[in-house]
């Protein structure tokens, strides 16, 4: 990678896990407030929606938006619309106010991650540096969902709810302060005048695009699936919370120890080639998963499935800069935003119902059969996006 690339993706990289700790820290602390201040499971549950809620219907137009303006503006009103929801929460913490922070600091997440996505994917070369820059912002997420949750929960022990939400009023700030000596890029060629821009959905006419979403759906869903099943089914097997815990964790850290090792070997590797041994692996492991009974049986399943599920997020944003128009890079991941966090808020309802009726190890054969059956799609895209 060189050298002035690898420096800018750095603070690129540092904004975006500041960002979404903050975000991250928010979606730990506002549902232990509402419960000590006497809440109900179910008010909690529609407090925690609300943090993908403004992404499922913010997403498109925040990616118009980068597509107009770039990456300062769009998050430097990111930014301030976070500082803002969490100062709020600081000065009153009562549920509204913790309602109106989850809109504020999940939309401003989401607006800020498109705009830095697609920024990152104007910044590389070629598809090698496409997979080698998006497997590190990869990363970002990782690391911020264990340093938001971790900073507030040291602050609500040590000063209060009050404390952990001025510190993740001032994350976002340092995600300005690492981006603001970065470059804007030359905007992109729009459409002439006079000539009306495509709306947002005419990208699914294209079908290397659909294809790419509908490989997106099944994983992400299978990525959901597996954090909410694993601890039914290990409640099942009458596994401790802390191994329940162990098993999570262990798959945690292979998705992120994948993303460390997939830039190092970029240029070796296709991205259709490791969608679909991801899929494929995944199927089988899921297929696996309930016949474990033992911790250090499913803690390896975890791991492998870790791995799998893991390699696959810079694979399908190489991809999706490669196949979508350069001035609509912004829609294309605002669409692809939006149908994660759709997916992400109605799922696990359908596992659970799913789960009372046929069983919970049910869930995971229905999963299997169906990332299994997308296996095809990426080896459609061998041929090319618009291969039959």
């Amino acid at each position: 990678m060189r050298r002035e690339l690898g420096s800018e993706l750095a603070r690129l990289v540092s904004a975006q896990v500041c960002i979404h700790a903050a975000m991250a820290g928010m979606r730990m602390a506002t549902p232990l407030l509402a419960l000590q201040q006497g809440y109900s499971p179910a008010a909690v549950g529609a407090l925690l929606c609300l943090f993908a809620l403004t992404q499922v219907f913010l997403s498109l137009p925040a990616g118009r938006f980068a597509d107009r303006h770039g990456l300062r503006l769009p998050l430097a009103l990111s930014v301030g619309v976070a500082c803002a929801g969490n100062a709020l929460a600081m000065l009153f913490p009562v549920f509204p106010m913790l309602c109106l922070a989850a809109l504020c600091t999940g939309g401003a997440s989401g607006a800020a991650i498109i705009a830095l996505q697609r920024h990152v994917g104007r910044l590389a070369h070629g598809p090698t540096e496409l997979k080698q820059v998006f497997g590190w912002l990869s990363l970002g997420p990782a690391v911020s969902n264990f340093l938001g949750p971790f900073s507030a929960g040291l602050m609500i022990d040590s000063a209060g709810f009050r404390a952990a939400f001025a510190l993740m009023a001032a994350l976002p700030l340092l995600s300005w302060w690492w981006a603001r000596q970065t470059h804007e890029l030359p905007p992109v060629a729009a459409a002439p005048e006079g000539v009306r821009k495509p709306p947002a959905w005419a990208l699914l006419h294209d079908t290397g695009f659909r294809r790419l979403l509908l490989m997106n759906w099944f994983l992400s869903s299978s990525w959901d699936v597996h954090t909410f099943v694993v601890p039914l089914l290990g409640h099942e097997r009458g596994l401790s919370a802390s191994a329940i815990g162990t098993i999570l964790g262990a798959f945690a850290v292979a998705a992120s120890g994948v993303r460390v090792l997939l830039p190092m070997v970029a240029e070796r590797i296709r991205e259709w080639a490791v969608i679909m041994t991801a899929m494929v692996s995944t199927s089988l492991l899921f297929g696996v998963y309930p016949l474990l009974h033992g911790a250090w049986a499913m803690g390896c399943c975890s791991v492998l499935a870790g791995f799998a599920l893991g390699s696959v997020q810079p694979m399908i944003m190489s991809m999706l800069h490669q196949i979508t128009p350069h001035d609509r890079h912004g829609e294309a991941l605002g669409l692809r935003l939006m149908t994660i966090n759709a997916s992400s808020a109605v799922m696990p309802m359908l596992f659970g119902a799913a789960g009372t009726v046929v069983g919970v190890g049910s869930v995971f054969w229905v999963s299997s059969l169906l990332v299994g059956s997308g296996s095809r799609l990426a080896w459609a895209m061998r041929r090319g996006p618009d291969a039959a």
